[in-house]
């Protein structure tokens, strides 16, 4: 019988080995994820949805394909599974069930994963932290008292935790990568269009959503990103060109050598950690040694301000049109958590030219990164400016409280909109994170890798960014740096309360 410990050292790759092999059984697997999952979730909250039944059903039927018999959790966002609650965090969406199944979905199951569950987000997936009215604070597992990022939080947690080695996840803003980078995981967000977020959304926030996983090994993502972006989907907005190999085998491949070029200034002007930056600084070292041509980009030309202008009123827009698309279907005003009200109300303040010149403003970033691109084969960033937020902290100030309360009784959107309000929001939602959006708004792949631990050993990822359609060089890349400075055996301590450790 396969125990826990075994169970944690085989990365999904490994695992789907072992079943093909007959040195375990898909039920085996099942076991010691759910074993896991019970002993660490009432800790962690990190799965909200329990599909053990569903489960085991699927296995009984039997499971093949490239991860058969492998334990797996989708996100409850976008990847919705038939039969299942699709809530987006949110008590107005708490009793939707989701008639059929996403294009991601299916292709997982027929890939032979096996889905246990569905993961935590904060409402709508609109924080960096995965806190909800809904489902509480979901934490991580590498101290508990903080979060593990969002929104594809509980995927990190989880796949950080144990309960299973890769995790369905997705990413608007970085919402791969932030998780990855506090969870010490590996987080790759595919170009836009490589993998359709159909049949929920031919578009996900007008293109900025990507859907990957998050794992603790390079080849699981590969090879992952071969079983989502591979078939055609006649829904799909984009047609983006095969690679030239599986990523798979791209993978395995040696990146050559590279012209990395890296920057370490926030976007917004604010502060960037100590330890962000000397991950960086090390990584930049790191690649030098291994013969890439790595400098310092002292022209960065992105600033925070066009960044914000460029998405925020966009996301406002969007956050409005959620929230009237959940009242049609009979939710109730204060069911929305109050951050969403007032963001809704900031959409519904918004005129229809102020959303266009948004969306164009998306296309000076990708023109901006383009011009780098013609220097530079990848780029390197910090993945965020600092530590993981200790749960709670970034609620709302009381005064920011105030005037989102008056936002609901007065017709103050645009008075908010055109206010000190607006830049001070702009600034506390990019302070944390704001190296991580210019990559959606691109649609250009980006990827966290876990190569650092701060100065209390909390994980510090680095982000790469590489050119439109090339996760193959990200993946290659990931690869290399896996190999001289591997992060598999980093594991989090012992979860205090959790059950048996793993470990």
């Amino acid at each position: 019988m396969l125990d826990p410990h075994g169970y944690f050292q085989w990365d999904a790759c490994a695992g789907a080995a072992a079943v093909r092999e007959g040195d375990t059984t898909p039920e085996a697997l099942l076991r010691c994820a759910l074993d896991r999952l019970d002993a660490v979730n009432p800790v962690l909250n990190a799965v909200c949805v329990d599909a053990r039944a569903r489960a085991r059903t699927q296995i009984e039927r039997g499971v093949e394909g490239v991860f058969a018999g492998v334990p797996y959790l989708v996100k409850d966002i976008l990847q919705d599974v038939e039969g299942l609650p699709s809530t987006c965090g949110s008590r107005a969406c708490r009793d939707e069930i989701a008639p059929v199944s996403a294009d991601t979905v299916r292709r997982s199951e027929g890939a032979g994963l096996v889905i246990l569950g569905k993961t935590t987000t904060p409402e709508f997936g609109l924080k960096g932290v995965t806190e909800s009215a809904l489902w509480g604070a979901t934490r991580n597992p590498w101290d508990t008292e903080r979060s593990p990022g969002g929104s594809s939080g509980g995927a990190a947690a989880a796949v950080a935790a144990g309960v299973v080695p890769m995790a369905g996840a997705n990413d608007g803003a970085g919402s791969i990568r932030i998780p990855a980078s506090y969870c010490g995981l590996f987080g790759l967000k595919p170009s836009r269009g490589r993998v359709p977020t159909t049949p929920l959304a031919a578009e996900a926030w007008d293109g900025a959503v990507s859907e990957g996983v998050l794992s603790r090994s390079v080849r699981d993502s590969a090879r992952m990103l071969d079983v989502l972006s591979t078939g055609t989907t006649p829904s799909a907005p984009f047609r983006v060109e095969p690679p030239p190999a599986s990523f798979e085998d791209l993978a395995r491949r040696a990146p050559g050598r590279l012209r990395i070029g890296w920057n370490v200034d926030s976007p917004v002007a604010g502060r960037v950690d100590r330890d962000c930056v000397e991950a960086v600084e090390r990584t930049g070292a790191l690649l030098e040694a291994e013969g890439h041509a790595v400098e310092r980009v002292v022209d960065w030309p992105l600033d925070g301000e066009r960044l914000a202008s460029a998405v925020l009123a966009l996301y406002f827009g969007q956050v409005a049109a959620f929230v009237a698309r959940a009242r049609e279907r009979g939710a109730r005003w204060n069911e929305f958590e109050l951050d969403t009200r007032t963001l809704a109300r900031l959409g519904r303040a918004l005129t229809a030219g102020e959303y266009a010149r948004a969306r164009q403003g998306w296309q000076r970033v990708n023109l901006a990164l383009a011009a780098l691109f013609e220097r530079y084969d990848v780029l390197l960033l910090p993945t965020v400016a600092m530590p993981s937020p200790r749960i709670g902290e970034l609620e709302p100030a009381p005064s920011v409280r105030v005037l989102q309360r008056l936002a609901l009784y007065l017709p103050v959107g645009r008075w908010m909109l055109n206010s000190r309000f607006l830049e001070r929001l702009t600034f506390e939602s990019l302070e944390r994170t704001p190296f991580t959006l210019a990559a959606n708004l691109a649609g250009i792949p980006a990827m966290s890798v876990p190569l650092h631990w701060d100065r209390v050993g909390l994980p510090v990822g680095v982000q790469f960014m590489a050119p439109w359609g090339e996760e193959g060089r990200l993946l290659s890349l990931a690869t290399q740096l896996e190999t001289v400075q591997p992060w598999f055996h980093r594991l989090p301590p012992p979860i205090p309360g959790a059950g048996p450790a793993h470990h």
